[in-house]
């Protein structure tokens, strides 16, 4: 019998490349249930030729059984549906910043330290994009040389402001001023990512380096 799967942000960036991918991997799916914002509820999404009408998401969206759930619809949402998501007996996999640093949710790669989600208590959070690609290559490396310091140089596609970013910078290359950004994106690098902090270190700079200390590779 497959599984009862939910993707929660089904219309957002993320969640149409969480729907390929499982596509893509034969993922063993008994039912799906595609969630979203009031905004795109009632939109039509095909998955492995048959067409699935998205829903709004409720409070009362996993009083039918789903076994896990695929969270990416931002921070705020997945703080306060996770949990009820949870409470329904549902295992929810969150890709948002919302649950990374909580002590009691495990925050997972499954190169490097897949044994913590064994202690899960309904909610497994995985890191930010480039902390994920990074600590996969780190990981052997401080197994075999003992890493002492990193120093992070990331350059990051405009889709991880989401569909807002993208657009920027397909209207950009059209001549036409952002929207989302402060500064034109086409063509261009803005060395800014999420905001300043009081140690002069953007929240999204320290986001790699606490989520990279939490996966417990070794590193001080």
């Amino acid at each position: 019998m497959g599984i009862r799967l939910a993707v929660v942000g089904a219309t957002g960036m993320v969640g149409r490349k969480f729907i390929e991918v499982l596509s893509e991997r034969k993922f063993p799916i008994d039912e799906l249930y595609l969630f979203a914002s009031s905004k795109s509820a009632g939109k039509v999404v095909n998955f492995n030729n048959k067409e699935y009408v998205v829903e709004e998401l409720k409070e009362d969206s996993f009083d039918r059984g789903i076994d896990i759930a695929l969270f990416s619809a931002g921070a705020s949402t997945s703080l306060k549906f996770a949990p009820i998501a949870a409470s329904k007996g549902c295992i929810v996999v969150d890709n948002s910043s919302a649950w990374r640093m909580d002590e009691n949710v495990p925050l997972v790669v499954p190169e490097v330290n897949p044994e913590d989600v064994k202690w899960h208590k309904g909610i497994i959070a995985n890191p930010n994009c480039s902390t994920i690609q990074a600590v996969v290559a780190l990981k052997p490396l401080d197994d075999n040389f003992n890493i002492k310091r990193i120093v992070y140089s990331t350059y990051q596609a405009v889709s991880g402001a989401g569909m807002g970013g993208y657009e920027d910078l397909v209207n950009g290359i059209k001549g036409e001023k952002p929207k989302k950004f402060p500064h034109p994106i086409a063509y261009n690098l803005i060395p800014h990512i999420d905001v300043f902090l009081d140690n002069g270190y953007t929240k999204e700079e320290m986001k790699m380096i606490n989520e990279t200390k939490k996966l417990c590779i070794g590193l001080i």
